[in-house]
C-alpha cells in the first residue's frame, strides 16, 4: 500500500502508520488526512492486523500541527468542510474496532494532539510535548481538540490549556492522564508493540466490544450501560468465551480464533 504522505507498514498483525512529512514538522495538510482515512479503514478491514500504531517520521515530531499555509486564506465555508472531514477521520480512529497506539516521538501540537487523542492509547517519549495552541491563531482546534482534551485530563486543565495554548511535557501529560505510558525515545516503539502483543493473545470479539462500549460512555444519545449488558450478554454466544474459560479452568492459555 503506497502514499504520498504515509508510510503504510505491516508485520506481526501490527500495522505501523508513520506520518511521513519531516520537513513539514509532520504537519497534517488535507491530502494527509484523507490517506490517513484510508489506511485506518483498509487496517481495519484486513482480518490480519491486530493492532495499529500511528507515530511520526523522525525524532522531532510526531504532528506538529495543521499545515498552516493551507487553509491560511480558508473561507468560513472552506473552513466548515476542512474540519467536517478531519472529524471523520478522527472518528474513525476512535471508532475503530482494533487498537489505535498513538507513539507520540516530539512534537504532539494542534491537529497532533488532536490526533493523538483519537487513537486508544497514547505513548509518550521523553521529549514530547503536547498542546492546543489555535488559540494564538485566532482560532479554536477543529478536529476534536475542545472536547477530547476535557474528556481526558478534566475541565479545568483542559480549560487552561485551550485558553493559554501552553504547551506540556510529557511527565506532565502522564500526570493528567494524557497519555499512558512515558518512555526513552528508544523504547517508544517497543513499548507500543508490547500493549499489542499483550492484546493479541485475547478474543478479537471482545476486544472489538470493550472499544465500541468504552466510547459509548461518552455518547450523549443512548445508554452506554444498557448497551454494556446486551454485549456482554452476546459473548456467551461465542466459541472464544468457551475457548476462554475452558482454557482458565484447564490452567493453559487460550487460543482465540475471532468466533
Amino acid at each position: 500500500m503506497h502514499f504520498k504522505n504515509l508510510k503504510y507498514e505491516q508485520a506481526d498483525g501490527v500495522c505501523t502508520i508513520t506520518i511521513n512529512r519531516p520537513d513539514k514538522m509532520n504537519a497534517l495538510n488535507i491530502e494527509t488526512i484523507s490517506e490517513l482515512g484510508f489506511a485506518i479503514s483498509a487496517s481495519e478491514k484486513n482480518h490480519d492486523i491486530i493492532g495499529i500504531i500511528i507515530t511520526g517520521e523522525g525524532p522531532k515530531a510526531f504532528v506538529a500541527g495543521a499545515d498552516i499555509a493551507e487553509f491560511s486564506e480558508f473561507s468560513a465555508d472552506a473552513g466548515r468542510e476542512m474540519a467536517h472531514k478531519g472529524h471523520i477521520v478522527f472518528d474513525s480512529i476512535e471508532r475503530c474496532t482494533k487498537p489505535v497506539i498513538a507513539a507520540v516521538n516530539g512534537f504532539a501540537l494542534g491537529g497532533g494532539c488532536e490526533l493523538a487523542m483519537a487513537c486508544h492509547i497514547r505513548i509518550a517519549s521523553t521529549n514530547a510535548k503536547f498542546g492546543q495552541p489555535e488559540v494564538n491563531l485566532g482560532i479554536i482546534p477543529g478536529y476534536g481538540g475542545t472536547q477530547r482534551l476535557v474528556r481526558l485530563v478534566g475541565k479545568a486543565k483542559a480549560t487552561e490549556l485551550l485558553l493559554t495554548g501552553d504547551a506540556i511535557g510529557a511527565d506532565e501529560a502522564k500526570v493528567f492522564g494524557l497519555v499512558n505510558h512515558v518512555t526513552e525515545p528508544d523504547q517508544l516503539m517497543p513499548k507500543a508493540l508490547e500493549i499489542l502483543s499483550k492484546v493479541a493473545k485475547k478474543s478479537p470479539l471482545a476486544v472489538d466490544k470493550i472499544l465500541e462500549l468504552v466510547n459509548a460512555y461518552y455518547e450523549k444519545e443512548g445508554n452506554g450501560f444498557e448497551l454494556e449488558i446486551n454485549e456482554f450478554s452476546n459473548c456467551f454466544d461465542t466459541a472464544d468465551f468457551h475457548e476462554g474459560v475452558q482454557a482458565f479452568l484447564e490452567k493453559r492459555k487460550a487460543n482465540f480464533t475471532g468466533n
